[in-house]
């Protein structure tokens, strides 16, 4: 069992121990990442420090535009920049802060729970970006993933990124629980982490297809079924729906509104 530092136990991953190297301290990424020499949507990284550690400033405004420069600037309509890999480890290494149970600014279309459950949502979009599905898509538009260095960069740490979410599998919160689990399937498509399959399985058919929010259900539904395990008796998936606009996520970038299937 792990302890995080909010006090509540989650459970360590059947093979965490394989990985090759710890989740690193948040102050390191900072100090050690030349965030000048990295790029996001509008330019030069430089600014990007002072919004990470505002993820966990005391005034929730400032957590909130935090927030959004995450999902708006270091990854932008859903791009892997350069800034994108270095910002994730980053969250990553901060969401078992006890200051991410604290609440942000929500909209219409933003999905529930607190600032830990939207970092996670966050991290579930980035590593969307580098799964099968996307690396498909780029060699059927005649890309290499292999030379686009924010994708590889991307695939390398998503052990790290398994590492951190799977910790939040056992959040006392609701909604940080289900966005966990919904996180940890893109970073299962790494075949470092295919052993993980097994143990995550039941979790999605018991607790995130029975989720309230239809987007959840139907990626377990989706995922369970890519991955060869029992989806039988589960709420069959809308072919219309199955898009990667039904992530979580902040307003203005998806376009998916949370809303509860009858």
């Amino acid at each position: 069992m792990s302890e995080d530092k909010g006090g509540n136990a989650g459970p360590t991953p059947a093979g965490a121990s394989e990985l090759l190297t710890p989740l690193p301290d948040p102050a390191v990424v900072l100090a050690e990442t030349d965030w000048c020499d990295l790029d996001h949507a509008y330019g030069t990284a430089e600014s990007t420090p002072a919004q990470l550690v505002a993820l966990l400033d005391v005034d929730q405004r400032a957590r909130s535009q935090a927030l959004g420069h995450l999902h708006h600037v270091v990854h932008h309509q859903n791009t892997l920049y350069a800034a994108t890999a270095p910002a994730a480890l980053y969250v990553a290494a901060i969401l078992l802060d006890p200051r991410t149970a604290l609440p942000v600014e929500k909209g219409p279309r933003d999905f529930p729970g607190p600032m830990r459950a939207e970092l996670l949502g966050w991290l579930d979009s980035v590593a969307n970006t580098a799964d099968n599905q996307a690396e498909a898509t780029m060699r059927r538009f005649g890309f290499s993933p292999e030379g686009y260095p924010p994708f590889v960069q991307t695939c390398e740490i998503r052990p790290l990124l398994f590492a951190a979410v799977s910790a939040c599998f056992d959040d006392h919160n609701l909604h940080v629980h289900e966005a966990a689990l919904a996180a940890c399937i893109p970073l299962l498509d790494d075949p470092r982490l295919h052993h993980h399959r097994e143990a995550v399985a039941p979790l999605l058919r018991e607790k995130l297809a029975a989720s309230a929010l239809w987007q959840y259900q139907e990626r377990a539904v989706e995922a369970l079924s890519a991955w060869g395990e029992d989806a039988e008796g589960l709420p069959p998936t809308a072919p219309a729906l199955r898009t990667r606009r039904s992530l979580p996520g902040r307003s203005g970038r998806t376009g998916a509104t949370p809303t509860t299937r009858p």
